[in-house]
């Protein structure tokens, strides 16, 4: 089991790393579209959307990567105070409560949005450049199946904690 979890955590943190670099492709797309538009006049067809495409790749492949390091929000209020063993209760009960129900949503919705965007050849509309939305649409399916993964990584931690009471290695 601890080999799963590493693995879990090793894609997760490859994930979130490579993904940074994608940061500069955003930079480089919304720099060229100001400096289009601003300096001569010559607003793109494409990169708004772009932009949009490239930013939420950024977003979906970061989550697992946001998770693995305790990076989504708490409400620290309560949470900072809680001792280690507090922690984890908290944890696992809040993933039972709250994130066990949202991935049952989240994971066919997004599946079977991506399969239709296949089916149909969906385009996105918001430009004339109506670029396929099945490729985000995939990459949104991976990053939600990595996020999931991710979760159930570290709930295994949590669950070993509490019935270990000391940490998972």
């Amino acid at each position: 089991m601890k080999t799963v979890v590493k693995v879990i955590d090793s894609v997760s943190e490859y994930t979130g790393r490579g993904v940074l670099w994608l940061t500069v492709a955003l930079v480089l797309v919304l720099f060229y579209e100001t400096m289009a538009r601003q300096l001569f006049t010559a607003p793109t067809q494409w990169a708004f959307e772009t932009a949009e495409m490239i930013f939420c790749t950024i977003a979906v492949l970061g989550w697992a990567y946001v998770h693995r390091h305790h990076g989504h929000i708490r409400v620290d209020v309560f949470y900072a105070r809680l001792s280690p063993r507090g922690k984890a209760v908290a944890d696992v009960v809040c993933s039972f409560v709250f994130l066990v129900p949202f991935l049952v949503y989240l994971v066919p919705t997004s599946f079977s949005s991506m399969m239709l965007s296949w089916r149909i050849n969906e385009k996105l509309i918001e430009s004339t450049f109506m670029p396929p939305a099945a490729p985000i649409r995939t990459v949104i399916v991976v990053g939600v199946l990595l996020f999931t993964l991710q979760c159930v990584a570290q709930f295994i931690r949590d669950l070993y904690f509490l019935l270990r009471n000391k940490p998972y290695d």
